[in-house]
């Protein structure tokens, strides 16, 4: 039974600091690996307060945040932004940031100097890049000079334009092999851990027991070896469309709109503030 002041996990003896090396544990014993997004302080120190393992300061900011249509136009010196604000609020999660599109497809130079920016002026602990063997040099160069990578497979948004659809990739034995490829080469180019979003469950399954680092799923069944969600979608804040595997854990948007519009009324009643609200 969990204690009166919160769940176990939250008033637990062990708060460790989440590292790389504390999911490739997890990994091998088992546990599952919880991860969410945070853009801005008090979001990412609840979720570390709740026990959450990850938290990423994504691209996805430039829609939940900035309320554009897709992740591309998010610029380096805003993820920067988002990432330090994190950073400060955070003290168990591991922290990764989100390198944004073409802050590293353009060379390995400009890759590894962003990443090193990253790490340096927001202070995450690891940087996430999207894409398979095509990046595989950039993923090694920035690993040897101490920089740990995430990678990210399936759906990949900073190449929306590419594909043109949001829908479900490496549906064909084709495809799924590329994916596999993709994997094998993430992982023997030294990323710790990666992503495999909006994938066939059996596939994505297949490919956590493979391979020897940690695989987190979103949109990709329960068979990863961890799962992520945007802060945004599962709280109900983000509602300009909902995909399947995004479980809302709460509908913090219609209760917002809801407390905005009493006061709003109560404002022009002149039933706020009240004698006791005042001085």
């Amino acid at each position: 039974m969990a204690p009166p002041n919160g769940p176990a996990r939250e008033n637990s003896a062990d708060r460790r600091k989440v590292t790389t090396k504390s999911l490739q544990r997890m990994k091998e014993r088992k546990e599952p690996i919880a991860a969410l997004t945070a853009y801005d302080f008090l979001m990412a120190q609840l979720v570390d307060k709740a026990g959450v393992d990850v938290i990423l300061v994504g691209d996805s900011a430039a829609m939940v945040v900035q309320g554009r249509e897709t992740t591309v136009s998010v610029t380096m010196e805003q993820m920067l932004y988002h990432a330090g604000i994190v950073s400060s609020a955070v003290e168990r999660a591991l922290v990764v940031g989100d390198l944004p599109f073409m802050s590293y497809q353009v060379n390995t130079d400009e890759a590894l100097r962003n990443s090193g920016r990253m790490v340096k002026e927001s202070g995450v602990e690891s940087v996430k890049l999207e894409g398979g063997e095509p990046i595989c040099a950039t993923v090694r160069r920035i690993v040897d000079v101490g920089i740990p990578v995430m990678g990210h497979l399936g759906l990949t948004p900073q190449s929306i334009h590419k594909f043109g659809t949001y829908q479900v990739r490496a549906t064909t034995p084709e495809e799924a092999e590329e994916l596999r490829r993709d994997a094998r080469a993430l992982q023997d180019a030294g990323v710790f851990a990666m992503v495999l979003e909006k994938v066939p469950a059996q596939l994505a399954e297949s490919i956590s027991k493979e391979l020897t680092v940690p695989v987190i799923g979103i949109g990709a069944g329960s068979g990863c070896d961890g799962q992520i969600l945007v802060t945004h979608d599962m709280l109900g804040l983000y509602t300009r469309f909902h995909p399947r595997f995004v479980r809302r854990y709460a509908e913090l948007g219609a209760a917002m709109h809801d407390a905005f519009r009493r006061y709003a009324q109560d404002v022009k009643a002149r039933q706020f503030p009240s004698a006791a609200e005042s001085y």
